[in-house]
């Protein structure tokens, strides 16, 4: 039988059984596996393939949505994956326009390497902003002025409360997550009051801090502080390079910077929220 053209594939949606599939093709494109990133985004999120004629997945990417289910204010892409053998021939292309298309007026957003933003530009999406990776084992000095202690089942609303605030629009879908995703949920407190709150998850060797929302950039350092006072791995944050300070504050405690990504938006002309008080992200694949 002749092999079906990578035009006439249909893209199907993905569920949690496509977990190890889509951990394949992270590989395949010499990216981590990602297996527990991947089993957030597509618990939370509406994952989208193509299956190869020879097996595994050809292409797949994963759309989070934010806001009322009906009609959601922001959608959010990631893991944008073709795979070696299907690529340069307009997979990745076809998978975006499928989900632009389907998402409406939803505005969207990404953060693009610099290999994928002018497909990108292509479908219409604007630079908005950007953000720099950085990892490594933090280095401890003095003790910050800020109170931060583990996060309790009781705060939950207080920092639901905070995060639709801060973020610009419901996302209680990932919040209510973090505790079963996360190895430390912690939080910030100022006079019996939340005023900041960050997570540690595990991927591969490192500790992702993400999200990290704080009153201000001393509530951030000291949230950062408290989730490597309890781990050995290195970490690995998105900041937001507005947040000059803290990003100087953590590269002279030990993290590199890595990589930057441009933060993307289509349909919107900048994220909703207030950015002074949001650092770094869940996941750059989940906004």
């Amino acid at each position: 039988m002749p092999t079906p053209s990578l035009d006439s594939l249909p893209i199907r949606r993905l569920t949690l059984r496509d977990l190890t599939a889509c951990a394949d093709l992270s590989e395949d494109r010499g990216w981590p596996r990602e297996e527990h990133k991947w089993g957030l985004l597509l618990a939370a999120g509406r994952g989208h393939g193509v299956d190869s004629p020879d097996g595994g997945l050809a292409a797949a990417c994963v759309v989070t949505e934010y806001g009322p289910r009906e009609q959601p204010s922001l959608a959010a892409i990631g893991m944008v994956l073709v795979a070696e053998r299907h690529s340069r021939q307009g997979l990745g292309r076809r998978l975006m326009h499928h989900v632009v298309e389907e998402a409406g007026p939803t505005p969207l957003t990404l953060h693009a390497t610099p290999l994928g933003r002018p497909l990108y530009e292509e479908l219409g999406f604007k630079v908005t902003g950007q953000a720099e990776m950085v990892r490594g084992h933090f280095v401890p000095s003095g003790r910050p002025d800020v109170l931060t202690r583990t996060a309790t089942a009781d705060d939950l609303p207080a920092i639901l409360r905070l995060d639709e605030e801060v973020f610009g629009t419901d996302r209680t879908h990932i919040v209510t997550r973090l505790p079963a995703f996360a190895d430390q949920l912690r939080v910030a407190e100022e006079d019996g009051r939340i005023i900041g709150y960050a997570a540690a998850w595990p991927n591969m060797n490192t500790h992702v801090v993400g999200p990290l929302i704080a009153r201000d950039t001393a509530t951030a350092q000291a949230l950062i502080a408290s989730l490597a006072a309890h781990t050995n791995r290195p970490l690995r944050t998105d900041i937001d390079v507005r947040h000059r300070e803290l990003l100087d504050w953590v590269k002279e405690r030990g993290l590199a910077p890595v990589a930057f990504n441009a933060v993307m938006t289509h349909g919107i002309t900048e994220l909703p929220g207030d950015w002074s008080r949001r650092f770094a992200p869940v996941t750059v694949a989940a906004a």
